[in-house]
This record gives C-alpha cells, structure tokens and sequence, in this order.
C-alpha cells in the first residue's frame, strides 16, 4: 500500500527538529517529500526524521539554486520550511512569488515564536517557548524548579505535529476547491493548545497556577511514579474509584482507614509516603505481575531500550529497524491505506539530477 498521503508532493528545505518531523509524518503516510539538502551536508541513514525521503543538494547562495527550487515548487502540493521569519523571502522563495507561481500551493512555516510578535525574529530553543505559553511553568515537584520535558512539547507535540496537521488540513481545502495559503505554525502556539485541559482545569478551579500540587502532575498518590527494591520505577494512574479501590487491594492497603481520603489533598503527602514504602518492597518486575494489564492503570516505566521489548510494544509493532537502527513506527494506523514500512534517508544529493532535469523540463 501506497499511504493515505499517496499521490501528494511536499518540497522541504532542510532543517533540524520539528519541520523535518512534519516531513517524516508526511512521508511516513505516502506523501512524496524532496528535501532541498545544503551542499557539503551529511545524512545518517539511522536518523527517524530523515527517513521517507528523496534529496536534492542545491546550493541556495547562488541564483541557480533558487531558480532550481523555484521550479520544484511549481509542481509541489506543499512546502515546509522552519527558518527564521523573513528568511524566505530574501531568497526570492517568499509566499507572494511562490503562490503566484502555483496558486493552490500549501506554504508550511515552522518557527518557535510565529511569523509575527515582539519575538519573532529572536532565537530560541523548546524550553524557551514552552515557557513563554505558560506549559514549564507547570511541569515539575513542589517548591522546585521547572523540569524541561526533553523537547517533546515544543519542537514536536506542539511543532512538528501541529504543522503536519496544518499542513493536512490545507491540502483538503485546495482538494476541496479553496486556494494555496501559509500555514503560520508556532510552538508557542502549539504548545498552549496542548495545555487546552490544564487552562479548563485552572479556570473551572480544579487546578492551582502552580507546579507539582495538582491531580496529573504528580502531586496525587494515585497518580505519579515510585521507585522499586531494584530500582527500577512504575507507573501508576488510578484515579477513577473503582481503579484505585484495586490499587488498595494489590498494594495491600484495601482495610487501611487513610486510603478512604483518595482526593483529600490534605492528605496526599501521607498517603505517597506509605505507597513509597509499599513499592520499595518489591522489584519492578514483581509488580508487573501483580498489576500488570490490569484496570489499576499500571506500567512498568521502561527505558528507551526496553520499550521495543515490551510485549505489547512488540505486538502492535510500535518500533521498528530501519538501517539497522530501532525506530519509532509511523503512526496513526490506517485501515484501508496503510503506511509503508520506512526507508533509510537517502543518499546525499541522490536525486538532483533527476528532480532538477524535470523541473527545468517542467519550467
């Protein structure tokens, strides 16, 4: 099967982070996606976000090169590029001559701060713009200081993601007869979509406007991780009742008076310290037998190396080898168009001659 996206061609201007995730979600579902490569650039064929591609190396100083991309553009469905506001339109590839060009044209910006803002033309990296929409602020324990979850909120939850969704989106409407349009994909803005549950929560006062005190960050009992006697950790999320009445029974503490007090906050604090204890007690694997796959809501919290390992994992295929190298599988999973199986990022410059030969035939 060819993938849902079969049939649609994005043109990407190289990067790094969450514009090359759009490209590999996009190519992951059938789309074809031609890479314009820097020269002198290397691609490792391990590498997730570079996979599903096909490359063409220009040199975008020189007129030539603009001129080559330029014309790739005029056949492409869609383009993704992640450079800093204006960046574009320096080189003559701004929406307004591109759009002339090809007018149902899907133009896809990827940038931190947006396209516009007292920020927008500054540097930054995940943990600034998840801090500016208000996410950092309410990641980590009690009293500490903010935890930066790696970069997943900002480059590719709320990045790379939400402009493969734009960009999905856009295309649907040219199908269904309106223009080409830019697609203005911040990570600040999509970091604090991502928060949309975590605001409700605050403004219908379920929520404090702090860090560690509230019922999915860690501060509730029945919602947070413990260490075991190997030190290894689980996970718990037993916060319906019927799930934490068989928490209390696995962990033994069904009959203990204090565990009735599941969402008395006041009483948390006594409560995590003696579920501290009862998980130190026994290793992580001898939990899993307890609890695993069952209504407690219970994991294992497995390293990355484990992850591919787990059954589960390993039943749905969640991973895969590509290049000899483990990676994520695409997702989501389709009926009737599934994705194909991955390949390696190609070689370096792979296709410059044949992509370019056409487009100059095209032009």
């Amino acid at each position: 099967m060819a993938g849902a996206l079969s049939g649609i061609r994005i043109i990407e201007f190289a990067g790094i982070g969450p514009a090359p995730f759009c490209g590999m979600m996009l190519g992951d579902h059938g789309a074809e996606v031609i890479r314009i490569d820097r020269p002198g650039a290397r691609l490792d064929p391990r590498d997730a976000l570079s996979r599903n591609r096909r490359s063409v190396v220009l040199d975008m100083k020189t007129p030539e090169g603009v001129a080559a991309a330029r014309d790739l553009c005029r056949g492409a469905d869609g383009l993704i590029e992640g450079f800093r506001p204006g960046v574009m339109e320096r080189l003559g590839l701004g929406p307004d001559v591109l759009l002339a060009d090809n007018p149902k044209l899907v133009f896809g910006r990827m940038t931190g701060w947006g396209q516009t803002g007292p920020y927008a033309l500054a540097a930054g990296h995940d943990i600034n713009y998840i801090a500016l929409s208000g996410v950092l602020h309410t990641i980590g324990r009690a009293g500490e200081r903010p935890v930066p979850p790696v970069n997943y909120v900002g480059d590719f939850g709320g990045g790379g993601m939400l402009l493969a969704f734009g960009m999905v989106a856009a295309l649907l409407a040219v199908k269904n007869g309106a223009p080409g349009q830019v697609i203005d994909a911040a990570m600040t803005d999509g970091s604090a979509l991502l928060s949309g549950m975590s605001w409700h929560m605050l403004e219908a006062g379920i929520n404090r406007d702090e860090a560690g005190v509230n019922l999915l960050d860690g501060a509730a009992p029945f919602y947070d991780t413990y260490a075991c006697a190997d030190g290894r950790f689980v996970a718990i999320g037993s916060i319906e009742p019927q799930f934490y009445a068989l928490l209390r029974a696995a962990a033994g503490v069904a009959d203990d008076p204090d565990f009735d007090r599941q969402h008395d906050r006041t009483a948390w604090p006594a409560l995590k310290a003696k579920l501290t204890a009862i998980f130190a007690t026994k290793t992580r694997d001898d939990w899993c037998a307890i609890m695993e796959a069952t209504d407690i809501c219970f994991a294992p919290v497995l390293a990355m190396r484990e992850a591919p390992l787990h059954p589960h994992n390993a039943a749905r295929e969640t991973f895969v080898r590509v290049a000899g190298a483990t990676q994520p599988a695409p997702a989501p999973r389709f009926s009737a168009t599934p994705a194909p199986h991955p390949t390696a990022a190609p070689e370096m410059g792979a296709d410059t001659e044949s992509l370019t030969m056409v487009a100059d035939a095209g032009a």
